[in-house]
């Protein structure tokens, strides 16, 4: 399927697989079953994860099916999506299985309803992205869910029924390495000096949310 297809023709959400609040291995099973079912390259090369989150782990993001508000407002710790660009001539593409949104949506559309960079934020809620090529990604990721255990060791939510996730060196859990994002984690020196670290950098490369698109027009070129 071609992406001008996939715009035009949004898949049904529910043919993949989602547990409530745990994006990343909801992310993490998104990417395979893309590239399994042919919709991305069988590599996932022009897949790329991307959490979102900053220091403060308090970031703004509507059309959430989680809220319960008109505007699907929902103030996250963090959130993780799969943004697909397959090539120079195509709009890139989200995947966000919380998203009340087409799905998946084209990347400016997703900004301009999701992130809404018009609206004025206070500076402790702005949104730091950070873009993992998925192929690095699928091999290096792992979560043994202990994020998700109160005190006393009970689930916060119910987890998935499959397997913790376990990275290819018998990594168990490496969570927080993605989703601690910080001012300092990202560049300021310009897109082109980390395209060529995105597809290497086992914890990619962190982007301000006024170059989110930038990047992602670039990467190809």
């Amino acid at each position: 399927m071609t992406t001008s297809a996939m715009e035009q023709s949004n898949l049904d959400v529910s043919h993949f697989h989602h547990t409530p609040y745990y994006c990343e291995e909801n992310v993490y099973l998104l990417c395979k079953k893309l590239c399994a079912d042919g919709i991305a390259d069988a590599d996932g090369s022009d897949l790329f994860v991307v959490f979102i989150s900053n220091e403060k782990k308090q970031i703004a993001l509507w059309h959430q099916k989680a809220s319960k508000r008109a505007d699907g407002i929902v103030l996250w710790d963090y959130h993780v999506i799969c943004i697909q660009r397959k090539s120079a001539g195509n709009s890139p593409l989200v995947w966000d299985l919380d998203s009340s949104l087409p799905f998946p949506s084209p990347l400016a559309s997703y900004v301009l309803e999701t992130i809404r960079p018009s609206f004025q934020l206070f500076p402790d809620y702005h949104r730091l992205f950070r873009i993992v090529h998925a192929p690095v990604f699928l091999r290096c990721f792992a979560s043994d869910r202990r994020h998700m255990k109160d005190p006393d060791g009970k689930w916060i939510a119910e987890p998935p029924l499959h397997e913790p996730i376990v990275a290819e060196d018998g990594t168990v859990h490496n969570l927080n390495e993605y989703f601690n994002i910080s001012d300092a984690d990202a560049t300021d020196s310009g897109i082109d000096s980390v395209k060529g670290a995105i597809f290497t950098q086992k914890y990619g490369v962190v982007a301000k949310e006024n170059q989110l698109e930038e990047f992602f027009s670039e990467i190809l070129r």
